[in-house]
Protein backbone atom coordinates (compact mmCIF):
# COMPACT_ATOMS: atom_id res chain seq x y z
CA UNK A 1 0.00 0.00 0.00
CA UNK A 2 1.26 3.54 -0.97
CA UNK A 3 -0.62 6.57 -0.01
CA UNK A 4 1.54 8.51 -2.66
CA UNK A 5 0.07 9.32 -6.20
CA UNK A 6 1.32 7.45 -9.44
CA UNK A 7 2.34 9.08 -11.80
CA UNK A 8 -0.91 8.13 -14.00
CA UNK A 9 -2.74 10.05 -10.84
CA UNK A 10 -0.95 12.64 -11.49
CA UNK A 11 -1.42 13.02 -15.23
CA UNK A 12 -5.17 12.74 -14.59
CA UNK A 13 -4.52 15.43 -12.05
CA UNK A 14 -3.22 18.09 -14.40
CA UNK A 15 -6.10 17.14 -17.14
CA UNK A 16 -8.41 17.84 -14.69
CA UNK A 17 -7.03 20.65 -13.08
CA UNK A 18 -5.63 22.59 -16.46
CA UNK A 19 -9.96 22.00 -17.51
CA UNK A 20 -11.36 23.20 -15.08
CA UNK A 21 -9.14 25.73 -14.81
CA UNK A 22 -10.66 26.76 -18.52
CA UNK A 23 -13.86 26.04 -18.05
CA UNK A 24 -14.81 26.80 -14.43
CA UNK A 25 -12.55 28.89 -13.03
CA UNK A 26 -14.48 30.46 -10.06
CA UNK A 27 -16.93 28.14 -8.03
CA UNK A 28 -20.38 28.99 -9.11
CA UNK A 29 -24.24 28.01 -8.55
CA UNK A 30 -26.01 25.65 -10.95
CA UNK A 31 -24.68 22.96 -13.57
CA UNK A 32 -21.86 23.72 -15.40
CA UNK A 33 -22.37 21.85 -19.08
CA UNK A 34 -19.32 22.80 -20.80
CA UNK A 35 -17.08 21.66 -17.55
CA UNK A 36 -19.09 18.40 -17.76
CA UNK A 37 -18.76 18.01 -21.39
CA UNK A 38 -15.37 18.54 -21.53
CA UNK A 39 -14.23 15.80 -18.40
CA UNK A 40 -16.88 13.37 -19.44
CA UNK A 41 -16.21 12.91 -23.13
CA UNK A 42 -12.30 14.84 -23.42
CA UNK A 43 -11.10 13.30 -20.31
CA UNK A 44 -13.50 10.32 -19.92
CA UNK A 45 -13.98 10.67 -16.42
CA UNK A 46 -17.40 9.69 -16.26
CA UNK A 47 -16.37 5.98 -17.61
CA UNK A 48 -13.69 5.75 -14.59
CA UNK A 49 -15.65 2.69 -12.74
CA UNK A 50 -16.90 0.88 -15.68
CA UNK A 51 -15.18 -1.69 -16.80
CA UNK A 52 -13.65 -1.84 -19.92
CA UNK A 53 -15.64 -4.42 -21.35
CA UNK A 54 -18.29 -2.19 -20.54
CA UNK A 55 -17.11 0.90 -22.59
CA UNK A 56 -15.39 2.24 -19.46
CA UNK A 57 -11.97 3.18 -18.49
CA UNK A 58 -11.93 0.48 -16.00
CA UNK A 59 -9.93 2.07 -13.27
CA UNK A 60 -9.98 2.06 -9.29
CA UNK A 61 -11.57 4.29 -6.85
CA UNK A 62 -7.78 5.79 -6.60
CA UNK A 63 -8.07 7.32 -10.04
CA UNK A 64 -11.48 8.59 -8.85
CA UNK A 65 -10.58 10.25 -5.44
CA UNK A 66 -7.79 12.43 -7.54
CA UNK A 67 -10.54 13.52 -9.56
CA UNK A 68 -13.14 14.29 -6.61
CA UNK A 69 -10.07 16.21 -5.10
CA UNK A 70 -10.11 18.77 -7.95
CA UNK A 71 -13.16 19.53 -7.93
CA UNK A 72 -13.48 20.29 -4.23
CA UNK A 73 -11.14 22.22 -4.90
CA UNK A 74 -12.44 23.97 -8.32
CA UNK A 75 -15.74 23.87 -6.79
CA UNK A 76 -17.39 22.88 -9.92
CA UNK A 77 -21.31 21.66 -10.02
CA UNK A 78 -20.95 18.42 -12.22
CA UNK A 79 -22.63 15.53 -11.60
CA UNK A 80 -19.62 13.40 -11.14
CA UNK A 81 -19.95 11.90 -7.57
CA UNK A 82 -23.95 11.48 -7.68
CA UNK A 83 -23.61 9.93 -11.50
CA UNK A 84 -20.05 8.47 -12.43
CA UNK A 85 -19.59 7.43 -8.68
CA UNK A 86 -22.69 6.00 -6.60
CA UNK A 87 -25.73 5.31 -9.40
CA UNK A 88 -22.60 4.02 -11.78
CA UNK A 89 -21.05 1.49 -8.64
CA UNK A 90 -25.19 0.65 -8.22
CA UNK A 91 -25.74 -0.46 -12.16
CA UNK A 92 -22.63 -2.14 -12.37
CA UNK A 93 -22.61 -4.40 -9.01
CA UNK A 94 -26.32 -4.94 -10.21
CA UNK A 95 -24.82 -6.51 -13.57
CA UNK A 96 -26.45 -3.46 -15.79
CA UNK A 97 -24.78 -3.87 -19.14
CA UNK A 98 -26.34 -1.31 -21.25
CA UNK A 99 -24.06 1.36 -19.33
CA UNK A 100 -21.94 2.30 -22.14
CA UNK A 101 -24.23 5.68 -22.27
CA UNK A 102 -23.05 6.43 -18.24
CA UNK A 103 -19.45 5.75 -19.19
CA UNK A 104 -19.34 8.35 -21.99
CA UNK A 105 -21.00 11.17 -20.18
CA UNK A 106 -24.23 10.90 -23.07
CA UNK A 107 -26.53 10.73 -20.28
CA UNK A 108 -26.54 11.07 -16.34
CA UNK A 109 -28.00 9.00 -13.54
CA UNK A 110 -29.06 9.72 -10.35
CA UNK A 111 -29.38 6.87 -6.94
CA UNK A 112 -32.89 8.18 -5.36
CA UNK A 113 -31.51 7.99 -1.56
CA UNK A 114 -31.41 11.30 0.34
CA UNK A 115 -28.03 12.97 0.38
CA UNK A 116 -28.24 12.43 4.22
CA UNK A 117 -28.77 8.20 3.80
CA UNK A 118 -25.93 6.67 6.03
CA UNK A 119 -24.45 3.50 4.68
CA UNK A 120 -24.92 1.94 8.48
CA UNK A 121 -29.27 2.10 8.67
CA UNK A 122 -31.62 1.28 6.01
CA UNK A 123 -32.78 3.38 3.11
CA UNK A 124 -36.35 4.13 2.19
CA UNK A 125 -37.26 1.54 -0.83
CA UNK A 126 -39.98 2.02 -3.61
CA UNK A 127 -42.70 -0.47 -4.26
CA UNK A 128 -42.00 -3.10 -6.87
CA UNK A 129 -45.62 -4.27 -8.39
CA UNK A 130 -45.31 -7.73 -9.60
CA UNK A 131 -46.35 -8.84 -13.18
CA UNK A 132 -46.10 -12.64 -13.79
CA UNK A 133 -46.18 -11.82 -17.38
CA UNK A 134 -42.46 -9.62 -17.08
CA UNK A 135 -39.62 -10.71 -19.38
CA UNK A 136 -37.04 -12.21 -17.51
CA UNK A 137 -33.56 -12.72 -18.89
CA UNK A 138 -29.97 -13.31 -17.51
CA UNK A 139 -27.78 -10.80 -17.84
CA UNK A 140 -24.02 -10.79 -16.36
CA UNK A 141 -25.18 -12.50 -13.47
CA UNK A 142 -28.08 -10.65 -12.81
CA UNK A 143 -31.96 -11.14 -13.13
CA UNK A 144 -33.60 -8.15 -14.89
CA UNK A 145 -37.22 -7.81 -14.60
CA UNK A 146 -38.62 -6.14 -17.77
CA UNK A 147 -42.19 -3.92 -17.68
CA UNK A 148 -41.87 -3.71 -13.73
CA UNK A 149 -43.76 -0.71 -12.06
CA UNK A 150 -42.35 1.29 -9.28
CA UNK A 151 -43.80 3.26 -6.91
CA UNK A 152 -42.66 5.33 -3.98
CA UNK A 153 -41.32 9.04 -2.59
CA UNK A 154 -37.95 10.28 -2.05
CA UNK A 155 -36.92 13.58 -0.52
CA UNK A 156 -33.27 15.04 -0.18
CA UNK A 157 -32.20 13.40 -3.55
CA UNK A 158 -28.78 14.90 -4.78
CA UNK A 159 -28.20 14.45 -8.56
CA UNK A 160 -31.78 14.06 -9.84
CA UNK A 161 -32.31 17.46 -11.29
CA UNK A 162 -31.13 16.62 -15.18
CA UNK A 163 -30.62 13.35 -14.92
CA UNK A 164 -31.85 11.04 -17.75
CA UNK A 165 -32.26 7.58 -15.67
CA UNK A 166 -33.29 7.58 -12.06
CA UNK A 167 -31.52 4.16 -10.18
CA UNK A 168 -34.27 3.21 -7.13
CA UNK A 169 -33.74 0.95 -4.57
CA UNK A 170 -36.88 -1.43 -4.67
CA UNK A 171 -38.42 -3.46 -1.68
CA UNK A 172 -36.84 -7.05 -1.13
CA UNK A 173 -33.13 -5.88 -2.52
CA UNK A 174 -34.15 -5.59 -5.43
CA UNK A 175 -33.04 -2.22 -7.66
CA UNK A 176 -35.18 -0.72 -10.44
CA UNK A 177 -33.94 1.64 -13.39
CA UNK A 178 -36.84 4.70 -14.69
CA UNK A 179 -36.36 7.06 -16.99
CA UNK A 180 -36.50 10.55 -15.43
CA UNK A 181 -39.25 11.27 -18.06
CA UNK A 182 -41.45 8.77 -15.87
CA UNK A 183 -40.75 10.43 -12.39
CA UNK A 184 -42.17 13.86 -11.31
CA UNK A 185 -39.44 15.72 -10.01
CA UNK A 186 -39.54 18.78 -7.61
CA UNK A 187 -36.16 21.20 -6.52
CA UNK A 188 -35.81 22.04 -2.99
CA UNK A 189 -34.20 24.70 -1.05
CA UNK A 190 -30.79 23.03 -0.59
CA UNK A 191 -28.10 24.50 1.70
CA UNK A 192 -25.47 23.35 -0.86
CA UNK A 193 -26.19 25.48 -4.31
CA UNK A 194 -23.79 23.73 -5.79
CA UNK A 195 -24.95 20.15 -5.66
CA UNK A 196 -28.78 20.87 -5.80
CA UNK A 197 -31.56 18.54 -4.00
CA UNK A 198 -34.97 16.98 -5.29
CA UNK A 199 -37.91 15.21 -4.20
CA UNK A 200 -38.40 12.50 -6.86
CA UNK A 201 -42.26 10.75 -6.82
CA UNK A 202 -42.74 8.13 -8.93
CA UNK A 203 -46.40 6.42 -9.64
CA UNK A 204 -46.70 3.33 -11.16
CA UNK A 205 -43.57 4.55 -13.38
CA UNK A 206 -42.24 1.79 -15.74
CA UNK A 207 -39.01 0.84 -14.60
CA UNK A 208 -36.53 -2.03 -15.65
CA UNK A 209 -36.13 -4.32 -12.43
CA UNK A 210 -32.36 -5.37 -11.16
CA UNK A 211 -31.58 -8.31 -8.65
CA UNK A 212 -28.04 -7.84 -7.28
CA UNK A 213 -27.44 -4.33 -6.84
CA UNK A 214 -26.25 -3.00 -2.99
CA UNK A 215 -27.21 0.33 -1.97
CA UNK A 216 -25.76 0.25 1.21
CA UNK A 217 -22.39 -0.80 -0.35
CA UNK A 218 -22.90 1.84 -2.81
CA UNK A 219 -22.96 4.36 0.03
CA UNK A 220 -20.38 3.17 2.11
CA UNK A 221 -18.13 3.36 -1.03
CA UNK A 222 -19.43 7.00 -1.74
CA UNK A 223 -18.55 7.75 2.02
CA UNK A 224 -14.90 6.89 1.16
CA UNK A 225 -14.37 8.83 -1.96
CA UNK A 226 -16.86 12.17 -0.73
CA UNK A 227 -13.62 12.52 2.05
CA UNK A 228 -11.18 13.26 -1.21
CA UNK A 229 -13.61 15.57 -2.39
CA UNK A 230 -13.62 17.09 1.28
CA UNK A 231 -9.95 17.42 0.73
CA UNK A 232 -10.09 18.88 -2.02
CA UNK A 233 -12.34 21.83 -0.49
CA UNK A 234 -10.13 21.98 2.91
CA UNK A 235 -6.87 22.60 0.35
CA UNK A 236 -8.33 25.39 -1.64
CA UNK A 237 -9.90 27.03 1.76
CA UNK A 238 -6.63 27.21 3.27
CA UNK A 239 -4.12 27.98 -0.12
CA UNK A 240 -6.88 31.08 -0.54
CA UNK A 241 -6.27 32.23 3.27
CA UNK A 242 -2.47 32.50 2.75
CA UNK A 243 -2.73 34.38 -0.45
CA UNK A 244 -5.29 37.02 1.16
CA UNK A 245 -2.80 37.17 4.49
CA UNK A 246 0.33 37.53 2.36
CA UNK A 247 -1.56 40.12 0.41
CA UNK A 248 -3.87 42.34 3.13
CA UNK A 249 -1.66 44.71 5.12
CA UNK A 250 -2.48 46.41 8.43
CA UNK A 251 -0.07 48.54 10.56
CA UNK A 252 2.22 48.64 7.59
CA UNK A 253 2.49 44.86 7.12
CA UNK A 254 0.96 41.84 6.10
CA UNK A 255 -1.46 40.83 8.39
CA UNK A 256 0.12 37.26 7.58
CA UNK A 257 3.41 38.31 9.78
CA UNK A 258 1.13 38.64 12.62
CA UNK A 259 2.09 35.47 15.04
CA UNK A 260 -1.49 34.31 16.24
CA UNK A 261 -2.66 33.80 12.39
CA UNK A 262 0.90 31.90 11.52
CA UNK A 263 -0.15 29.75 14.53
CA UNK A 264 -3.83 29.13 13.43
CA UNK A 265 -2.63 28.25 9.48
CA UNK A 266 -0.17 25.99 10.69
CA UNK A 267 -2.90 24.44 12.60
CA UNK A 268 -4.76 24.03 9.78
CA UNK A 269 -2.09 22.99 7.64
CA UNK A 270 -1.26 20.39 9.97
CA UNK A 271 -4.88 18.90 10.25
CA UNK A 272 -5.36 19.03 6.14
CA UNK A 273 -2.34 16.97 5.64
CA UNK A 274 -3.90 14.36 8.36
CA UNK A 275 -6.90 14.49 5.86
CA UNK A 276 -5.14 13.93 2.68
CA UNK A 277 -3.58 11.10 4.44
CA UNK A 278 -6.71 9.66 5.47
CA UNK A 279 -8.54 10.05 2.72
CA UNK A 280 -5.75 8.21 0.31
CA UNK A 281 -5.96 5.13 2.95
CA UNK A 282 -9.60 5.18 2.07
CA UNK A 283 -9.37 5.33 -1.81
CA UNK A 284 -6.57 2.83 -1.65
CA UNK A 285 -8.56 0.78 0.19
CA UNK A 286 -11.57 0.63 -1.86
CA UNK A 287 -9.33 0.23 -4.90
CA UNK A 288 -8.11 -3.10 -3.18
CA UNK A 289 -11.48 -4.61 -3.16
CA UNK A 290 -10.91 -6.15 0.58
CA UNK A 291 -12.87 -5.12 3.73
CA UNK A 292 -12.37 -1.15 3.89
CA UNK A 293 -15.04 -0.21 6.71
CA UNK A 294 -12.27 1.09 9.15
CA UNK A 295 -10.49 3.32 6.15
CA UNK A 296 -13.97 4.29 5.15
CA UNK A 297 -14.80 5.62 8.60
CA UNK A 298 -12.13 7.26 10.00
CA UNK A 299 -11.84 8.95 6.46
CA UNK A 300 -15.21 9.83 6.56
CA UNK A 301 -15.49 10.95 10.21
CA UNK A 302 -12.26 13.01 10.32
CA UNK A 303 -12.38 14.79 6.62
CA UNK A 304 -16.14 16.00 7.08
CA UNK A 305 -14.66 18.02 9.94
CA UNK A 306 -11.44 19.44 8.98
CA UNK A 307 -13.14 20.58 5.71
CA UNK A 308 -15.54 22.51 7.76
CA UNK A 309 -12.97 23.91 9.81
CA UNK A 310 -10.98 25.07 6.83
CA UNK A 311 -13.98 26.57 5.53
CA UNK A 312 -14.91 28.54 8.62
CA UNK A 313 -11.29 29.92 9.10
CA UNK A 314 -11.03 31.18 5.54
CA UNK A 315 -14.48 32.96 6.25
CA UNK A 316 -13.16 34.44 9.76
CA UNK A 317 -9.66 35.17 8.79
CA UNK A 318 -10.74 36.92 5.31
CA UNK A 319 -12.77 39.56 7.13
CA UNK A 320 -15.36 41.36 5.70
CA UNK A 321 -14.72 40.32 2.34
CA UNK A 322 -15.03 36.68 3.35
CA UNK A 323 -18.57 38.00 4.24
CA UNK A 324 -19.96 39.06 1.01
CA UNK A 325 -22.12 36.44 -1.81
CA UNK A 326 -19.50 37.68 -4.69
CA UNK A 327 -16.30 35.66 -3.16
CA UNK A 328 -16.99 32.30 -3.78
CA UNK A 329 -16.02 31.35 0.76
CA UNK A 330 -19.67 31.13 0.87
CA UNK A 331 -19.75 28.43 -1.65
CA UNK A 332 -16.96 26.39 0.18
CA UNK A 333 -18.47 26.92 3.32
CA UNK A 334 -21.72 25.26 1.98
CA UNK A 335 -20.26 22.68 0.44
CA UNK A 336 -18.31 21.32 3.51
CA UNK A 337 -21.43 21.38 6.14
CA UNK A 338 -23.21 19.70 3.35
CA UNK A 339 -20.71 17.36 2.54
CA UNK A 340 -20.54 16.64 6.20
CA UNK A 341 -23.48 15.29 7.04
CA UNK A 342 -23.70 13.78 3.22
CA UNK A 343 -24.06 9.72 3.18
CA UNK A 344 -23.57 9.48 6.98
CA UNK A 345 -22.10 11.86 9.43
CA UNK A 346 -19.01 11.79 11.33
CA UNK A 347 -20.65 10.68 14.23
CA UNK A 348 -22.32 8.09 12.26
CA UNK A 349 -18.79 6.94 11.29
CA UNK A 350 -17.62 6.84 14.93
CA UNK A 351 -20.07 4.80 16.25
CA UNK A 352 -19.69 2.26 13.14
CA UNK A 353 -15.89 2.16 13.74
CA UNK A 354 -15.87 1.43 17.60
CA UNK A 355 -16.83 -1.91 17.22
CA UNK A 356 -14.52 -2.97 14.37
CA UNK A 357 -11.79 -2.01 15.96
CA UNK A 358 -12.34 -3.42 19.60
CA UNK A 359 -13.79 -0.14 21.27
CA UNK A 360 -17.20 0.39 23.00
CA UNK A 361 -19.46 1.91 21.36
CA UNK A 362 -21.77 4.45 22.59
CA UNK A 363 -23.86 3.59 25.85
Amino acid sequence: MTLLYTEVEEELRTAVRDLLADKAPVAAEGENPAAWHGLARDIGVAGLLVPEDLGGAGASAREVAVVLEELGRAGTPVPFLTSSVLATRVLVDAGYADISRLASGEATAALCVSLAASPYRDVPAAVVDADPAAGQSAVAAAVILENERVSGRFTGVAGALGADLLVVPGDGGLVALVESAHARIEPVVSLDVTRPLATVTFERAPAMVLDGGSVPDALLFAAGLLASEQVGIAEWCLAATVGYLKERRQFARPVGSFQALKHRLADLWLEVAGARAAARNAADQLAAGGDARVAVAVAAAHCGEVAVRAAEEALQLHGGIGMTWEHPIHLYLKRAKADAIAFGTPGDHRTALAPLVGLPGPE
